[in-house]
């Protein structure tokens, strides 16, 4: 279980897919259409961003809510491409292949779009905050990968994929959505502390995600360590 990701907030959550998936699986759907559109939709997410970024104010955080929705979306197409992949007996080695770099994709076309957003709107150290976001979010993907590729299992870490997805879209989204309630220039200040804004919705989590994600490669970087260091000595012992 993460506690960045509680395990009940996922089988809540897989529960409510599941019908769909159980009918996508059925179908015999090839996984790489969802795969595709988890694509399409962080584009539409980057899209979102860099039309709020050019075209509207600090106060159209509506443009960040309806990013939040899109990344929510390719958020749900990365779950279901594997589900079904393996629910119909689809998986190939491509397929896994095109999802990783897909997913590569994704991640770094939604991280453009924020940074572009927070640079425009003039929101200088938050940008570099999305900047180092993405480059922990990069890490911690490589680095599975390359110790997966030297038979090292790596799935450990606070701040893995779901996890991301679901900070980065939620804040998002919540910054949108918080203007239907409170005023987009709201600030709560505090013996002269801005303590809360609107837009620290969707900042915030990009500061959590770039601390976390980075950690996490640590983490993974550790992990991975030891268990070479495992691997080199059973292989010293058997000779």
């Amino acid at each position: 279980m993460s506690l960045m990701l509680p395990q009940w907030v996922q089988n809540d959550f897989l529960r409510i897919l599941n019908p769909a998936i159980r009918w996508f699986t059925k179908s015999r759907i090839n996984p790489n259409l969802f795969t595709t559109l988890g694509l399409v939709f962080n584009i539409a997410a980057a899209t979102s961003f860099s039309i709020g970024a050019a075209y509207g104010t600090r106060n159209d955080l509506y443009y960040i809510g309806w990013g939040g929705v899109f990344i929510y979306l390719g958020g749900i197409c990365d779950i279901i491409d594997g589900k079904v992949a393996r629910g119909a007996g689809l998986s190939t080695r491509f397929g896994a292949l095109y999802d990783s770099v897909l997913d590569r994709y994704s991640e770094v076309i939604m991280f453009i779009g924020m940074g572009y957003y927070l640079i425009r709107q003039d929101y200088f150290y938050e940008s570099i905050f999305c900047f180092v976001a993405l480059g922990g979010s990069t890490m911690v993907s490589y680095i599975r990968a390359r110790s997966e590729g030297l038979n090292l299992e790596c799935k450990v870490g606070l701040m893995q994929r779901p996890e991301r997805i679901v900070w980065l879209a939620s804040g998002s989204f919540l910054c949108g959505v918080s203007t239907l309630v409170i005023e987009p220039d709201f600030v709560w200040t505090l013996w002269g502390i801005n303590l809360f804004k609107p837009i620290y919705l969707f900042t915030v989590p990009i500061f959590i995600v770039a601390i976390l994600a980075n950690f996490t490669s640590i983490q993974r970087m550790i992990h991975t360590r030891r268990l070479s260091m495992q691997m080199d000595q059973a292989e010293k012992n058997a000779t």
